[in-house]
Parts: structure tokens; sequence; C-alpha cells
């Protein structure tokens, strides 16, 4: 909706990860240069933890794109609600490996096979598993186990280990000791401090081609830093609401105001019906209301109908004709 009414040529602010808006923050930066070490260093583990939302799928999905797809093999798990039995299945269809109906010998057998044919074509294989916090520590054995793979002078595959922070808790058990002698490298991930909030938000908005419309102040960007506390996905869902809220009460200029009158719209939505009400309140509704500034609410609304109305008729131009003429029919 506010794309086309602010000259977008995309959506900005959207939940799922785009390498196209991967933005470089002092700790994004970091940990793609532990990642891009472990890619040099071609062995062992490589773990990286952060909390929900902090943007180590966008980080993996960046480092990706600059594969060389020639050279490397990659894979992916993000399904990792699973037993150490299916790991090795999950691990086996990753990289398109047979493992219908196959016993554990037989999977472990046919991942060999392929791993030393992708060594044999000159490629080494990486497997990323996201989510690493779900996985059973008989699961991370099993993946310990994968990298006994090996030729006479390298190993047969390199994993990446992304997982939310009690992921470290796993790793720190005693049972974990000889993994931890594998990882070769390890980064937390934090969140954005208040600079990069406001330069994720202005480069996501360059990104798709913003020209100052609308205008953002710096008490608007402190504010979304306040409620976020600089996790890039709150930020986007926030912004994506703030951007909404523009474009249906018609602004160009975001300031704290703006902001807050999201985050409370936000709040509200998600706040448990009031489980018995004062008869005072319940009858009038009057005793705990604010002071309402009845002409800015008369102005809201109006600029909220001719924005429904513009939809509306956006929605009509966009039917076929005979349809059109159908409901002008029933209209009348």
């Amino acid at each position: 909706m506010y794309e086309s009414y602010y000259g977008f040529n995309a959506k900005p602010f959207q939940l799922k990860p785009d390498p196209r808006f991967f933005f470089g923050s002092k700790g994004h930066k970091r940990a793609m240069a532990y990642l891009e070490y472990g890619i040099s260093q071609g062995e062992g583990f490589i773990v990286i933890t952060g909390e929900v939302g902090a943007g180590k799928t966008t980080l993996m999905r960046n480092l990706f794109n600059e594969l060389e797809s020639d050279k490397i093999q990659a894979a992916q798990i993000v399904n990792t609600h699973v037993g150490s039995d299916d790991i090795l299945r999950l691990v086996a269809a990753a990289f398109g490996v047979e493992y219908e109906n196959a016993s554990k010998a037989t999977l472990l057998t046919r991942l060999e096979q392929y791993l030393r044919q992708c060594d044999v074509q000159g490629k080494r294989a990486l497997l990323v598993v996201d989510e690493a916090q779900n996985l059973t520590p008989r699961a991370v054995e099993e993946l310990r186990m994968l990298s006994n793979f090996q030729t006479a002078d390298k190993s047969l595959l390199q994993t990446f280990l992304l997982g939310q922070p009690e992921f470290r808790r796993t790793l720190l058990s005693e049972d974990m000791q000889q993994l931890l002698q594998r990882v070769i490298a390890s980064y937390h991930l934090g969140p954005l401090d208040l600079i990069d909030t406001r330069s994720y938000i202005e480069h996501r908005l360059h990104t798709v081609g913003w020209k100052d419309d609308p205008v953002i102040n710096t008490e608007a960007f402190a504010a979304i830093f306040a409620y976020t506390n600089g996790i890039p996905r709150k930020i986007n869902a926030l912004c994506d609401r703030l951007f909404l809220m523009g474009y249906l009460e018609e602004l160009h200029h975001f300031g704290e105001i703006e902001v807050n009158q999201v985050i409370a719209d936000i709040k509200q939505e998600f706040q448990l019906p009031p489980s018995h009400l004062e008869t005072g309140n319940q009858v009038t509704g009057l005793k705990d209301l604010p002071n309402i500034n009845l002409e800015h609410m008369d102005d809201r609304m109006a600029k909220m109908e001719r924005s429904i109305l513009s939809v509306i008729d956006a929605l009509k131009k966009m039917l076929p004709s005979n349809k059109a003429n159908n409901y002008s029919e029933k209209e009348n």
C-alpha cells in the first residue's frame, strides 16, 4: 500500500530475510568476518548466536550470495525439532542424497560417498544448521561425528551452527567437550545501538528509493530504538506499521508522537480483554478517558476515509470490466 504513496520501488520493512537489505552494522560486520574466516579455514565448526530477530539468517543468506558456487557446495537445515536419527536424514536431504528407508549405516555411507565425490570435483561441502538451540545433545553429537569424514590432509565437511543464546548452554555441557574442541570461531550477535538503528532504517529506505519522503526526525529514531531495543526484526515490524499509518493518514513527517501512537496501537492489540470492569466505567465509558483533541481526531478520520476510498477506487480499476458492470447493476 504505502510503497507507491511514498515512491518506493519495493517494500522496505518486510519480515522475511532478504540479502538485498543486508546492513553491515558493527556486530554484523564482525560476525561476517568470523564466517569468512571459517570458510577460509575449511574445517571445524563456526558458532553464531543471537537473540530472536537479530539477523542471523540474513547474515547467512548474505554469505551464501558471496560464496563461489563452483568451489563450495552449501546446504542449509532450518527445521531442527528432530531426534538424532532424523538429523542425519535432514543432512542427506539438504545435500540431495537419497535417504528414504535407509538405515543409519547406509545414510552415513551415502553421505561419505557424496562428500568424497565433492572433493574429487574440487568442491568443499558446507552445512549450515539454523535454529541450533532446538537440537538435542544426541543430534549435535551426530553432527560432530560427520566431521570425522576426512581425506589424508583435509576435512570433507564444515558446519556452521546458528542459534539463540541458550544454545551456548548446550555447548558448555559436559557432553559437548569433543565438539567444543572443533569450534574454530564463535560469536554472539548483539542488538543494534541507537546510531546503527538509525543507519539500519535509512539503509533499508535508500535501498527502495527513499527521497526523504517521509521525513523522520531524530526523536522518532530514538523512540523506535527504545521500543525495539535494536532488534532488526522488531524494527521492521514497527516501521512497517508506522509507514502504513503514514499512508492512511497522509503523513509526510514522522516524529516521536507518531511512533508512540503506533506503539500504543500495537500494545493495545496484544492486550488481553479485561475480565471485569467497574460499574461506572462499564455504563458511562467516560471515567478514565484521557483528554481528547476532537479536532485532531476528526482530521485523522477524514484522512483515513480518503485513503480507504482511494484503495477502493484502485481495486475497482483492477476488476475486469464485466465484473465491474455486474457490481454496478447490483448496486442499482
